[in-house]
């Protein structure tokens, strides 16, 4: 349950299904409301399946690319806390997914793998995200609770986006934005804590 504490509100920050609603409206404004719905389903299960992959096999990314785990705490780190100030700024961060992507989902016929899972769901941010928690922490029980925490954060993308015209009629832009601020706070807090460990173990090799 601690490591579930730890690693839910990190993945969840950073994938932020609630900053996707207004891009995933315009994305299907031309679609019904059943082939919507059928689009995220299919996002939210290659973004889940993506994230996963990475958490448990990117250990053998650091051996193949002889990258140490000092430094891609560092860089994961760097990477969320760019993400963090774009969320506290109310921008939509650019690593996750640029104009051109956007403009390109908005003419696209079905947006469910590009852009929508990767990389706006699964992008950079939340591959290093799940990467790094799998490194900070010791065996299964990290494990076990980096997966759970992806599996919940989408399925709640996938409630999210199946009742994105309800969350953004209710919500609205200026509760979207406060939302994306509180979440970009708590991933700032977070990259912080993440490169201040990267950097400790760089200076102990």
């Amino acid at each position: 349950m601690e490591h579930l504490l730890i690693a839910l509100p990190a993945v969840f920050a950073i994938v932020d299904p609630l900053g996707c609603v207004p891009l995933f409206i315009a994305m299907t404004a031309r679609d019904t409301p059943e082939k919507a719905r059928q689009m995220a389903l299919k996002a939210c299960v290659t973004g889940a399946g993506l994230l996963i992959v990475f958490a448990l096999f990117g250990g053998l990314i650091f051996k193949l690319f002889g990258v140490t785990l000092g430094a891609f705490r560092v860089a994961g780190g760097m990477l969320l806390m760019l993400t963090s100030l774009d969320m506290l700024r109310g921008k939509q961060s650019a690593t996750r997914t640029s104009d051109e992507e956007e403009k390109e989902g908005v003419e696209k016929d079905d947006i469910a793998i590009v852009p929508l899972a990767m990389p706006l769901l699964a992008g950079p941010g939340s591959i290093a995200t799940v990467m790094v928690l799998m490194a900070e922490g010791d065996g299964l029980q990290t494990g076990t609770a980096v997966v759970l925490s992806i599996l919940i954060t989408f399925a709640a993308a996938y409630a999210i986006l199946s009742g994105a015209p309800y969350i953004k009629r209710v919500l609205r832009q200026t509760g979207i934005s406060v939302m994306q601020r509180v979440f970009g706070l708590i991933l700032g807090a977070i990259a912080v804590e993440v490169i201040a460990n990267g950097v400790r173990a760089l200076m102990k090799a």
